[in-house]
């Protein structure tokens, strides 16, 4: 116990500086691809369809990974995922820029991006579950910062894309260099991760002596994880979507030229960075429920804006909002995924899976009715997902040792207030206060220990 306390003491603040690193590689490898697709095309001489092919090999490797993550995490652990995908991530990438400048042709990239999107897809479900484990040992919201963190990693690759085809650096230089770091420093970064199944010792104690380990198929059946799924699916759809039609729209629904069109794309990524760094203290405070029905709301109002006033200001600022609204969708319904840690990588899994349907069907699907009534028109799907996301935030609630954590946090905020509050003993917020939280589960003695690092070896100065 004594070395236990002893590694845990530094660990939990280097766990949490080193799965931001995973996230934010896990962006920088993502956004290489995606930055080169200008010259993989050149290369092959295809058209928008070959490509749109092409990019789908990507998507069936996540899918592939993500199906897989579940299982391989319930086994060897986070850590090991995110090793494991580090390096399936770089032999991909290495070998698609291979085949690129190689001119082995199309099927050749695609097998790269199979295995490519494998480690994506197995990162994915590997860092966020980390992530979760981390932010209960840290008793505080961090999981919409490290999602910013991938935001930056993004942003930091398509620079780098930006600046090699610029200087037409060969494509497998770009991809084996960037392969190789992200690999080795991922690695790395990987091996200070903590152990997520600390608190899974104490969850058992907390619910029954005989704790059952979930199948795949029971996760699945849970009405929680497809609620989950549907909050995750119209925040990803919300996101997705501008990523890939928002230049269009404002170019075709709004008459703006090309540079123009993607410097509204930048407002949009600078409003979604801004919104989970800004994010996490109001969760902290309310809760996961009322900030998600409030970003609901706020995206629903960005995107009408966008949509349906023909005013070039008025459209930036929905396009403002849409952002700040889509930006901790994601996030917490990973952390609500986890918060049971013995079906944390299974629920995971399966919530990113069903998130992953936005980026797989959400494109086309945009596209076919773009073509008939308009990109603007189109977006009106979008619309619809994120008020289902918002009716079915309740789902995100925090349980066990996240609901005790958030009410002490509320108790500490209510001394702070003092009198004040004690004047109004009912004013607590509808769908996430404090009564609804007290009645989610009972709390045993061992929630305490569950929500305290101290207890699983480690010390209050972890947080």
């Amino acid at each position: 116990m004594t070395t236990t306390s002893t590694r845990t003491a530094p660990t939990t603040r280097t766990w949490i500086i080193a799965v931001f690193v995973a996230f934010t590689l896990s962006g920088l490898a993502i956004a290489t691809w995606l930055g080169r697709i200008p010259s993989v095309r050149d290369s092959l001489g295809a058209t928008t369809f070959e490509m749109g092919l092409l990019v789908l090999g990507m998507a069936v490797g996540s899918i592939g990974g993500l199906t897989f993550a579940g299982h391989i995490v319930a086994k060897v652990g986070a850590r090991r995922g995110v090793q494991v995908a580090s390096v399936c991530l770089a032999v991909g990438l290495v070998f698609a820029g291979v085949a690129v400048t190689a001119g082995w042709g199309f099927a050749a990239i695609w097998i790269g991006l199979i295995a490519f999107g494998f480690g994506n897809g197995l990162v994915d479900v590997s860092m966020n579950v980390s992530g979760a484990a981390a932010e209960k040992a840290g008793g505080r919201t961090i999981m919409p910062l490290f999602h910013a963190a991938f935001s930056v990693g993004t942003l930091a690759g398509a620079g780098l894309g930006a600046l090699t085809e610029a200087l037409d650096v060969p494509v497998v230089l770009h991809f084996a260099v960037l392969g190789v770091v992200v690999c080795l420093v991922m690695l790395a970064a990987a091996s200070r991760f903590g152990d997520e199944h600390r608190y899974e010792e104490h969850e058992s104690t907390a619910t029954s002596p005989t704790p059952v380990q979930l199948t795949r198929w029971q996760v699945w059946a849970q009405p929680s994880t497809l609620l989950i799924g549907v909050i995750v699916l119209g925040m990803a759809l919300a996101e997705g979507s501008a990523n890939d039609w928002l230049p269009l729209a404002m170019i075709d629904g709004h008459g703006l030229d090309n540079a123009a069109g993607s410097a509204v794309l930048t407002v949009f990524l600078a409003a979604m960075t801004a919104g989970r760094i800004a994010g996490s203290p109001l969760i902290d405070r309310f809760g996961r429920v009322p900030v998600l029905r409030v970003s609901a709301a706020v995206a629903v109002v960005g995107l009408g804006l966008l949509i349906f006033v023909d005013v070039i200001p008025i459209a930036i600022v929905g396009v403002v909002l849409w952002g700040l609204g889509a930006s901790l969708g994601f996030p917490m319904g990973m952390s609500a995924a986890a918060d049971d840690p013995r079906s944390a990588a299974l629920k995971v899994s399966a919530v990113a899976t069903i998130g992953y349907v936005a980026f797989l069907a959400g494109p086309p699907l945009i596209g076919f009715l773009g073509e008939h009534i308009g990109l603007l028109g189109a977006l009106l799907v979008v619309f619809v997902f994120i008020i289902a996301a918002g009716l079915a935030s309740g789902a995100a609630r925090e349980t066990g040792a996240a609901a005790e954590t958030l009410r002490k946090r509320r108790g500490r905020d209510d001394g702070d207030h003092g009198a004040a509050r004690d004047q109004q003993p009912d004013a607590a917020q509808p769908g996430g206060g404090e009564p609804r939280l007290q009645t989610d589960r009972p709390h045993h003695g061992t929630d305490d220990t569950m929500a305290d690092p101290a207890a699983s070896g480690g010390t209050r100065a972890d947080r």
